[in-house]
């Protein structure tokens, strides 16, 4: 039984990787900025011992490692920007390693590896480069992209008015993965430090392409999508960033070996699209809030 230490426990990632250390029967301390928010409560009615910190708070990373035997780490610039991001990643692995932490898991993006010229890809490439350099043992997994953001935001959007708006060709294919198998895998690789120390692992569940998803959601959902392909010059006109993302996904792609990862690690559970989508609440899903309606944009 190992404590280890979850960062971003409130959030997608980290919440899914909490639940699959404690489900293993590890001992898990959650990380979070808000323990008073449902979130940090829900964690501690399954057994978590969940305590204050903050990256942008470095005092209270060390108090908050004290003692523990690994740490899940997640970093995000959404909600900041990519140097916020990569100066409080650096002061969690220094944090880390000051606590003597055996093994720090870092979860990355796929591909990042490979500078993508993708703004938050390159971020997390050098927070790598960090965790590499602290000495300390490590791990680096590299989700592909998140089947979870179907289910919110302007994709979500889409879908109540029948369209699933990507934008990709509709016959590229793209790498998948939701937050549970994330957590799954991240859990198999804290509890087996000697066989994924020192390795860099990019993951994937699933590939299809956005027709392939369209098609998927149509029979989740009980209603006919059909795929739009959003120009780039739309979404940069919101996120040069998430257009730099897109532009990669639909020329040069994630490559990563779903069926030799599901291979050589079947415990995990691995999860298609169609599992995800099958396993959503479409119908609260897809009927819009009276305090957020959905937005109409040009």
């Amino acid at each position: 039984m190992l404590t280890v230490a979850v960062t971003g426990a409130t959030g997608a990632q980290g919440g899914a990787t909490a639940r699959a250390l404690l489900a293993a029967g590890h001992r898990v301390r959650a990380l979070t900025r808000t323990p008073d928010a449902p979130a940090a409560h829900d964690l501690r009615r399954l057994g978590s011992d969940v305590r204050y910190a903050d990256f942008g708070d470095p005092p209270s990373l060390g108090p908050a490692l004290a003692g523990a035997d690994s740490l899940f780490a997640v970093t995000t610039p959404f909600g900041t920007d990519t140097a916020t991001e990569v100066r409080q990643g650096r002061a969690l692995l220094d944090a880390a390693a000051t606590a003597r932490v055996r093994h720090i898991v870092f979860t990355s993006a796929a591909h990042a590896d490979r500078g993508t010229g993708i703004p938050h890809y390159d971020s997390k490439a050098e927070i790598e480069r960090h965790l590499r350099a602290t000495g300390a043992p490590w791990t680096v997994i590299a989700p592909a992209a998140f089947m979870d953001n179907f289910a919110g935001g302007w994709s979500l959007e889409g879908l109540r008015e029948h369209t699933f708006a990507w934008p990709m060709p509709s016959g590229t294919p793209l790498t998948l993965i939701p937050a549970i198998d994330i957590g799954a895998f991240a859990a198999l690789v804290l509890g087996r430090p000697a066989d994924f120390t020192g390795r860099r692992i990019d993951i994937a569940s699933d590939s299809l392409t956005p027709a392939g998803i369209a098609a998927a959601l149509s029979a989740a959902t009980r209603r006919t999508i059909t795929h739009q392909a959003v120009p780039l010059e739309h979404v940069r006109s919101h996120s040069h960033d998430l257009a730099a993302m897109f532009a990669y996904f639909a020329t040069t792609g994630l490559d990563v070996d779903v069926t030799g990862l599901r291979r050589a690690h079947p415990e995990v559970r691995w999860h298609t699209f169609a599992d995800w989508a099958a396993a959503q609440n479409w119908p609260a899903l897809l009927t819009p809030s009276r305090r957020n309606p959905p937005r109409h944009e040009a």
